[in-house]
């Protein structure tokens, strides 16, 4: 059966691609689930719809970031998180948590997918963040400390 995933599948696909799998796993646990859509030549054209639309708003929302990357630009924001005593923290920092901190503190709404980090942040201290968008770049500070 050829469905279409709604979301990040592990192992399966990325959100919107059309995929083959087996009839009954689509019907007994991805459609109850809400994970993917059978593909349906009406569904095909709106999820393509939805694509340009997503597409359309995270270039505008880029954009946005791109002239107010000099706001950010050098900026420490502060966090203190737990951590043991070798200063290893007990959860990583993930790009999401990155954009959620800068927008406490600097007020400048920054999606994720922006947020360039190799890895979460798994130590206390200070951390060079970059912000990337429309081909600029600005470097954000991230001060870690224990609490």
């Amino acid at each position: 059966m050829k469905v279409i995933l709604l979301k990040d599948i592990p192992k399966l696909g990325k959100k919107f691609e059309v995929k083959e799998v087996a009839e009954g796993h689509a019907l007994n646990m991805l459609i109850p689930n809400g994970s993917v859509k059978q593909a349906t030549p009406k569904a095909l054209k709106e999820i393509e719809a939805l694509k340009i639309e997503l597409a359309a708003e995270l270039k505008i929302q880029e954009d946005l970031l791109a002239k107010n990357l000099h706001e950010i630009e050098g900026k420490v924001v502060e966090i203190k998180v737990q951590a043991n005593k070798q200063g290893h923290l007990f959860a990583g920092i993930h790009a999401q948590e990155i954009a959620d901190f800068i927008k406490k503190s600097t007020h400048a709404e920054i999606l994720p997918e922006f947020i360039t980090l190799e890895k979460p942040i798994k130590e206390i201290g200070d951390h060079k963040i970059e912000v990337t968008a429309s081909g600029k770049k600005a470097y954000v500070t991230l001060s870690i400390s224990a609490k």
